[in-house]
């Protein structure tokens, strides 16, 4: 562009425009991550965790079947993104190729309409919904544990969301009060499709019983199929706004949020609070093991100074 004899020069010329190429860029950038529905920081984490193993010559495939904790994406999808380059890693460094198909036995015989079905028989049965609250896209995230009867809530915090975290903390919950307790409290477990959640065996047979509990799952786009957890998560957001990052939290900061947001009076339970009517059902020793205490009602915060 600054060339001194560009108006007197025969030769052929190129000419850079900086808005051109921003849009030229932003139009490969875009065609490129056509179909990528996670956030760049999930790429990366991604990316970290398939790259080191590919290098050591395994396939896609082995990597999956040893991983499926930690990476929640099918075959078709990860062989997706290296063709269209969101990965570092190319199809040449892959020792080979092949044809799979979406793994979507976890549905099978627990859809909403098996749910239906299942209250339908069992309609003395406590339900619990679960559901997943984000931060920053990629950060830390929140499992949120919701029993319908009592609005009792419990709140964990994981690095990443992943089904290997969401096992963890229902492992803790069940190594304090044992399988008896744990069946009685969890028998019947909703939540969404996400695919934190896509590992229900290793819930329902938790620590190697035989089946303790009952998970199905909402259809896709239907929150309101598990209204009374997303009505709860209203006073999470109070303290955590949508799209703060939740990075600098520990589960101390977790534990006191679920004290108070516990420990806020509800309508719904003549005046009562979650923590009196889930401690007069089921006793102290999961909430006292959770470091979750009750708060004089005049002394609940909810707003964003209770995590500070």
């Amino acid at each position: 562009n600054n060339c001194q004899n560009r108006n007197s020069c025969t030769l052929k010329k190129r000419f850079y425009k900086a808005k051109n190429a921003q849009l030229d860029y932003e139009k490969l950038l875009v065609d490129s991550r056509i179909g990528i529905s996670i956030s760049p920081e999930e790429i990366e984490r991604l990316d970290s965790i398939l790259k080191p193993l590919v290098d050591k010559g395994h396939s896609v495939h082995h990597i999956l079947a040893n991983n499926r904790d930690t990476i929640m994406l099918s075959e078709r999808t990860i062989y997706k993104y290296i063709e269209i380059g969101a990965l570092s890693i190319k199809n040449i460094d892959l020792p080979r190729k092949a044809r799979y198909k979406v793994d979507k036995k976890c549905l099978e015989g627990r859809k909403y309409d098996d749910y239906l079905r299942f209250i339908e028989k069992n309609k003395d049965v406590a339900i619990v919904q679960m559901d997943t609250v984000e931060g920053r896209k990629g950060g830390k995230v929140l499992l949120t544990i919701h029993f319908i009867d009592s609005s009792f809530m419990l709140m964990f915090i994981r690095d990443a969301n992943d089904a290997k975290s969401v096992t963890v903390c229902f492992e803790k919950i069940y190594d304090i009060i044992g399988p008896i307790k744990f069946s009685k409290m969890f028998f019947l477990l909703l939540t969404d499709n996400g695919s934190e959640f896509s590992d229900p065996s290793s819930i329902e047979g938790i620590r190697g019983n035989d089946k303790l509990t009952n998970i199905f799952y909402c259809y896709p786009y239907s929150a309101f199929q598990k209204a009374e957890i997303e009505n709860n998560h209203e006073l999470i957001r109070r303290v955590i706004p949508k799209g703060k990052s939740m990075d600098n939290l520990t589960q101390e900061h977790i534990d006191r949020l679920m004290s108070h947001v516990n420990s806020y009076t509800r309508k719904k339970l003549n005046d009562q609070s979650p923590y009196d009517a889930f401690s007069s059902r089921y006793g102290f020793k999961l909430i006292d093991s959770l470091g979750i205490s009750k708060i004089n009602p005049n002394d609940v915060i909810l707003k964003p100074s209770l995590l500070k």
